[in-house]
């Protein structure tokens, strides 16, 4: 039952409800990450529209080492999602079953590597935290542009903003009271995109809490746990497209 359901949930087979939950899982792991980075470097790297504004602060007080650093964090924020859109595309032309798992298992490295050199980071924070910053922007456009590219743009996992904005609005939708004389159709709230963005949101504070408390209990090895998880995600696909192309050279002898 465990392989089928991870094989669901990353494969190239999607369904709603596979989308839905490799969503709450990614949400945690974003969630841990950004208030884990912002205990290890004293910024968050998934908020992309503070960056931004921090660039425009910056660019009024002439502060230009600032506005560089916010302009870099970017761009490997970009990086990130452009990688995953070049691996989805490159499996998907060949016809890999694991075409959105590469993406995961390239994160789950990325995240082992932050774990393991945590300890040399701390003696030499000066000198590695803005390429720390850049490692973890990098893993956080990585991640959205996965289930971004799954879901079509239905689920985020880092972009909290607007995931606050779509509840908001829903809940007003929700309360509101349709009077009968009215012509005009009557308000209802979508209650489904409110249960998923809600679970969505939810997912991505409960990662932050156990996130921040992990890293200020044990370090930069708290970031291991979420690196196996996204290896347990990605290996079945994988593992099926190496049998399956096992399968095909043996055919061919």
């Amino acid at each position: 039952m465990a392989i089928k359901y991870l094989r669901r949930l990353t494969g190239h087979k999607r369904d709603l409800q596979a989308d839905r939950h490799l969503g709450y899982s990614l949400a945690f792991i974003a969630g841990a990450m950004n208030a884990g980075g912002f205990l290890a470097i004293g910024q968050y790297t998934s908020h992309m529209t503070g960056i931004v504004s921090s660039m425009a602060d910056a660019t009024a007080l002439g502060e230009s080492w600032v506005v560089l650093a916010g302009f870099v964090s970017v761009l490997a924020f970009l990086a990130g999602a452009a990688t995953t859109a070049l691996l989805i595309n490159w499996a998907k032309r060949r016809s890999l079953r694991s075409r959105y798992a590469l993406s995961l298992l390239l994160e789950a490295a990325l995240l082992l590597l932050f774990g393991l050199a945590g300890a040399y980071l701390a003696e030499v924070r000066e000198f590695l935290a803005p390429a720390t910053v850049l490692l973890l922007c990098y893993i956080m456009g990585l991640q959205n542009a996965i289930i971004t590219k799954i879901s079509g743009a239905v689920i985020r996992t880092t972009h909290v903003t607007g995931l606050s904005t779509d509840i908001g609005i829903e809940l007003g939708k929700l309360f509101y009271v349709n009077r009968k004389s009215t012509p005009q159709p009557a308000v209802l709230a979508n209650r489904d995109k409110l249960k998923l963005h809600t679970i969505l949101l939810s997912s991505f504070c409960v990662g932050g809490i156990v996130g921040a408390v992990g890293f200020k209990r044990i370090g930069f090895i708290a970031t291991i746990p979420l690196s196996v998880w996204l290896m347990v995600l990605a290996t079945v696909p994988i593992l099926d497209d190496f049998r399956y192309r096992w399968r095909l050279l043996y055919r061919r002898r």
